[in-house]
């Protein structure tokens, strides 16, 4: 047993039971295991909730993360950091942690002041940009890195290469069972005199669960009495998207196979002793999976280590797991070779016991208790490696070192201002103005809050709701004979104009180009493509700059998806000429700008340029985009250093006075925006902490001292005059508040989780 004396508490981190998921089972164990193992060890847990509420957890539990917010992962750091943790075990797999990729971990292992050791459950071979940053950070901050299987280990030093040196390869762990003849818990399930085949675990598509059914009339007609066992329920994820679509298709696939008396679905979670009497009963586990990128399969080592023949498709812990016949691999999606690998070894008693034995001999390395010593040695590994490392991080942080404190995210009034139809155009106070009627402009950037927050983890039945809503107001005001999109509606839904603008136009194909560059949104997506190539071809003869201006940002969107659409490239090129041909005509030495006068939504124009710049690598155009963005900023920022933006009553013409009222919500928030962009662009702090200054304006730091933003209400106000605020709070002032606070929130989550630009 390894010396864990000076190892006193360890914390660990990740899902936990009662949650229903493998990597709540894994912590679960895991724990159980160090602390039976190492009885004068404390072994809390630190568990990461996907629901409001969380979990009714044991008594271990001293402290819940809520997923999707970040400031609770860094008040769990400093928990941890002052509650004497020894050591922190982290259990980390994409999917359970906020932000993107699950970024929202690093911000919390940062500020941990003790050694880390992080089990890896997914190591991915084509990892996507956030992935990537995720895992670079994740092995630097890390102190060890357990993987479980020999090709994860591989792929951590060729894929993201991480030192060897800081790799542990411990097995999954997996319960002590008597190694026992399957008759003997048949009896239990009603099932003797039966050949059981088993499959456990969260059911969902990926489970390959339909081509063992397939292969099951050839089984029958060899084996009349054999019957295929599917444990578990549907996991919570689709049962919350797709409800029980996928089980109910496995059911009508066994009726029109006829084969529903071999066949039982035992739909819920099963505890570890009930489990185990299944894995029991089986005379040969089945795992069918569809693709090979699957590093590690909790329900393979259980079944694996309790003495099963396994039959699998070759994804990678099960080719590791069961070379040299240790098991049967089989071509994925391919029910014939499942029917002639599960007749060969039902035939063969000799050959099939003979795997069994060998797989259960192997099983106990893996059993807990033995798992619980290897992770010991890495655990005094890690303390070794910390101290010579001498990692230390200030427990106590002033408030320049900690992410500023943002509004929290309040949307009552957006809801109020919807209807079946759409976001209304305008309000009287704080109620909906019918009268006013609807327009594509607001439902479009309508339509991009609720995709912002979706990115941001807010996933809400509600908000997916209205972002369907928004969807549909926009694919109806498009119309298909003209290409172009209608943009004011009546209350009684009649449209009040044939054409909309050209910024109607621009904001709805940025709408569209945002929602088809975000994965997961299905036929939604299919629609938002189907409507961005219809109505981008009348792009190319624009007059508007800023029209140019959306549909360069929302072409972005598109391309990030549909990178090889040369037509979409194409009218990029083309509008980006324009404007910085349009900047050519216009600017002078003191006058740094695209216009002869500096109007609405103005830095909608820099900010298109900085961002076809930073993605096309053309130095030129980008610092084009620079230079005018910090001459806006410069001449938006008043005597007292608060944002200024130009006033909508005169604007400002070269030459002229400038008018400083009426201030418009948009103004800061294009403002934000850009700065943002700038930053991504550059990583100079500077921006940082303009978009920071504009975003303000709404909090109150502007010419008259007063909250713009309603904190009451959810909604912005319309504008500041010379002498009072707008008491209205229609559509286009109270999204500009909530897209600038979703931006910011944003930049906070990168900026907090990390550390280098080329990571925001």
């Amino acid at each position: 047993m390894p010396d864990l004396s000076s190892i006193q508490k360890v914390a660990f981190i990740g899902d936990y039971l009662p949650r229903k998921c493998g990597l709540a089972t894994f912590t679960t164990d895991l724990r159980c295991a160090m602390a039976k193992a190492f009885p004068e060890m404390q072994c809390p847990v630190v568990p990461v909730n996907d629901v409001a509420g969380g979990y009714e957890y044991p008594p271990e539990v001293r402290f819940e993360i809520a997923e999707q917010e970040l400031p609770s992962y860094l008040r769990a750091a400093d928990f941890l950091n002052i509650t004497n943790v020894d050591l922190v075990c982290v259990q980390h797999e994409f999917g359970i942690y906020g932000g993107p990729a699950g970024s929202h971990l690093l911000a919390l292992l940062r500020e941990l002041q003790m050694p880390i050791v992080t089990t890896l459950h997914t190591i991915l071979r084509e990892p996507n940009p956030d992935q990537r940053r995720v895992m670079r950070d994740l092995i630097r901050l890390s102190t060890r890195l357990v993987v479980m299987t020999e090709r994860g280990s591989e792929f951590l030093r060729e894929v993201y290469q991480a030192p060897p040196a800081k790799i542990d390869l411990i097995a999954h762990g997996i319960p002590d069972m008597p190694f026992a003849d399957p008759n003997y818990f048949k009896d239990e399930f009603g099932v003797v005199g039966k050949q059981v085949l088993l499959t456990f675990g969260l059911l969902s598509p990926n489970k390959g669960i339909e081509y063992a059914l397939r292969a099951l009339p050839e089984i029958i007609r060899e084996f009349p009495n054999v019957v295929y066992i599917v444990v578990g329920q549907t996991h919570p994820n689709l049962l919350r998207d797709e409800g029980e679509a996928y089980r109910l298709g496995l059911e009508r696939l066994a009726r029109d196979l006829d084969v529903r008396r071999h066949v039982v679905f035992f739909n819920r979670f099963v505890e570890l002793g009930e489990l185990m009497r299944f894995i029991g009963a089986a005379d040969i586990y089945l795992t069918p999976y569809l693709t090979e990128t699957q590093i590690t399969s909790g329900t393979l080592a259980y079944a694996f280590g309790a003495g099963n023949a396994v039959v699998s498709t070759p994804y990678w812990h099960a080719t590791e797991l069961l070379a040299d016949d240790r098991g049967r691999l089989v071509p994925f999606r391919d029910p014939q070779s499942i029917a002639t690998a599960v007749i060969d070894l039902l035939r063969d008693d000799a050959t099939r016991h003979a795997m069994r034995k060998q797989a259960y001999r192997l099983g106990r390395e893996m059993i807990w208790q033995r798992c619980a010593q290897h992770y010991g040695e890495s655990f005094v590994r890690a303390r070794h490696d910390h101290s010579f490392i001498g990692r230390k991080a200030s427990p106590i942080k002033t408030l320049d070192e900690t992410p500023g404190q943002l509004p929290t995210l309040k949307l009552d009034h957006l809801f109020r201002m919807t209807d079946s139809t759409g976001i209304f155009q305008h309000a009287s106070f704080t109620v909906p103005n019918f009268s006013e009627g609807y327009c594509t402009d607001d439902n479009a950037r309508a339509l991009m809050l609720v995709l912002m927050l979706q990115q941001l983890g807010n996933d809400s039945p509600l908000l997916k709701s209205h972002a369907a809503t928004y969807m549909a107001f926009v694919n109806h005001a498009f119309d298909r004979r003209t290409g172009r999109f209608r943009n004011f509606m009546g209350f009684g839904r009649n449209w009040l104009e044939e054409i909309g603008s050209e910024d109607c136009q621009g904001h709805a194909l940025w709408a569209l180009g945002l929602c088809v560059s975000q994965a997961g949104h299905g036929r939604f997506q299919m629609l938002a493509a189907e409507l961005f190539e219809r109505a981008l071809p009348v792009a190319a003869g624009f007059a508007s700059p800023r029209a140019w201006a959306y549909t360069l940002i929302g072409i972005d969107e598109y391309l990030r998806r549909f990178g090889g659409d040369r037509r979409a490239s194409q009218i990029r090129e083309t509008l980006s000429a324009k404007l910085v041909q349009r900047y050519a005509d216009a600017a002078t030495e003191e006058w740094t700008w695209f216009e002869e006068s500096v109007s609405y939504a103005n830095a909608r124009l820099p900010h298109a340029m900085i961002l076809n710049g930073r993605c096309l690598g053309h130095e030129p155009m980008l610092e084009l985009g620079l230079r005018t963005l910090r001459w806006l900023v410069g001449i938006q920022t008043s005597e007292a250093g608060s944002f200024r933006p130009i006033g909508s009553n005169g604007f400002y013409r070269r030459g002229q006075e400038r008018a400083v009222f009426d201030q418009q919500p948009i103004e800061a928030q294009v403002t934000v925006s850009a700065c943002i962009e700038a930053h991504r662009a550059t990583g100079d702090p500077f921006w940082v902490a303009e978009a920071g200054r504009a975003f303000e304006w709404f909090l109150g730091r502007n010419d008259l001292g007063l909250s713009v933003y309603d904190s009451t209400t959810g909604g912005c106000r319309d504008g500041l005059h010379m002498d009072r605020l707008s008491q209205n709070q229609g559509a286009e002032s109270t999204l500009a508040f909530l897209l600038a606070l979703a931006e910011m929130q944003s930049l906070q989550n990168s900026l907090t989780s990390f550390r280098d630009p080329a990571s925001s």
